[in-house]
């Protein structure tokens, strides 16, 4: 099978962290791969117990059998879902030379907010997302955290600064949801609204009231 190039405007890094929201992650990924993108997928430990919790999936481990497991449910065109262990270091996601120039954090955890405000990269995901600030590149997190504490806020302000985007996972009640599904997809309609993405998820304000 030939080789599939994707142009780098034609990528995206997506990052599950261990915060609660895997329902979110689920579509997101699912419309990311629907809009034709390449998506680098990055899955933290937490970020496979929080999917068994709530959505009683087991995500296996290998990156290898996680893109095959994914690829087959999304109908994945061949190479457009790559999935990374937390220390491949050699991926392109962790160089400003080859990293997509586009990531979400979705779900965001505080300490995965933390060590990227105090610009540590012990991880995978939280290099990409200093490749992502350093390069000049969209950054978004999704965090989902209640209260947020002092600490919590000093850090999401202290990458707000810097140009990220911070989207709490604060579904709206406008468009009047039905079901926990509505409210999902009211999340990431947000989410594509940033990425420049075409989406039927929810109608927008002002159109089909």
């Amino acid at each position: 099978m030939s080789k599939v190039d994707y142009p780098r405007h034609a990528q995206i890094t997506l990052a599950l962290s261990g915060a609660s929201g895997a329902p979110y992650a689920l579509v997101l990924l699912e419309r990311l791969l629907g809009s034709g993108l390449q998506v680098h997928l990055l899955v933290s430990s937490a970020a496979r117990v929080v999917m068994a919790a709530e959505q009683n999936e087991q995500w296996p481990a290998k990156p290898e059998a996680l893109a095959a497991l994914l690829s087959e449910r999304y109908q994945a065109k061949p190479e457009q879902l790559k999935v990374y262990g937390k220390e491949e270091w050699f991926s392109p996601v962790a160089s400003g030379s080859g990293a997509p120039r586009r990531m979400v954090i979705c779900p965001c955890s505080m300490g995965t907010i933390a060590s990227i405000a105090m610009g540590i990269s012990d991880n995978l995901i939280e290099r990409a997302a200093d490749v992502v600030i350093k390069e000049k590149g969209q950054l978004i997190v999704v965090p989902r955290e209640s209260p947020y504490s002092a600490l919590h806020l000093e850090n999401m302000l202290k990458l707000a600064n810097l140009g990220v985007t911070i989207m709490p996972a604060s579904p709206g009640f406008y468009h009047q949801p039905k079901t926990i599904n509505d409210l999902v997809n009211f999340m990431v309609a947000r989410i594509l609204d940033h990425l420049d993405l075409d989406h039927t998820l929810v109608s927008r304000w002002g159109y089909g009231h």
